[in-house]
């Protein structure tokens, strides 16, 4: 596929077939991903590949303790909350989620499920839980590189006939996710990567979001 075109095409997928991912091919997708840039070389990044009973345990995990009301236990500091034009984006992409999935404003139950989706990493298959050395906290460079490598696993798992949404709502909830992915005390775990086949019939697969013009966040300094 044409980089441009893959780069275009490409959107994030929240509903899945049941279908297995045969760990060959998340195995190409992770030998493509790799080649991300990092600072300095140091490849701060560390894949953590779960499916099947493990993945059941931390979706149901992960349900339990938000439907207890415990709060969300993360391995780092986070915004709690969105505010103007970011908080703005948010609303929009949900508005356009809620419309194609026929999920009213006043429908709770629905709006409820709909998020505890995203706790369960949205029923898909796989997930990629991606860490990084808690010793190299305060790690923004780090967290920075682990985004690239990121949106490199989406792509090519996209150009393999495989859909992928980025997920922080999956890891919400650390412990559980420490627990059953076998991640070590010394990482810290900083978002999952929900990979399976696409299911065509989930309308909010047809869903892409729209994106700022350029002008909106661009600058041009000494061009003539």
């Amino acid at each position: 596929m044409e980089f441009e075109a893959l780069v275009r095409g490409r959107r994030s997928i929240r509903g899945y077939k049941p279908d297995p991912v045969p760990r060959e091919i998340v195995e190409e997708i992770i030998e493509v991903a790799k080649g991300a840039p990092s600072s300095m070389n140091t490849q701060p990044w560390y894949l953590h590949v779960v499916t099947g009973e493990p993945l059941d345990k931390i979706r149901k995990g992960n349900t339990e303790r938000m439907l207890a009301g415990i709060k969300p236990e993360r391995d780092f500091p986070t915004k709690e909350a969105y505010e103007g034009i970011h908080r703005q984006r948010q609303i929009e992409i949900a508005v356009q989620l809620f419309a194609a999935m026929g999920i009213a404003r006043d429908d709770k139950e629905k709006r409820t499920d709909w998020v505890m989706r995203g706790f369960r990493q949205f029923d898909a298959p796989v997930s990629i839980v991606l860490t990084y050395d808690k010793i190299l906290e305060p790690a923004a460079i780090s967290q920075f590189d682990l985004g690239a490598v990121s949106y490199g696993i989406c792509l090519a798992a996209w150009e393999r006939g495989l859909g992928t949404v980025i997920n922080g709502q999956g890891v919400m909830q650390s412990a559980v996710v420490r627990e059953h992915a076998n991640i070590p005390d010394d990482q810290n775990i900083l978002t999952c990567i929900a990979m399976g086949y696409p299911n065509e019939e989930f309308s909010a697969n047809g869903v892409k979001s729209r994106r700022a013009a350029s002008e909106d966040f661009v600058t041009y300094v000494g061009f003539d």
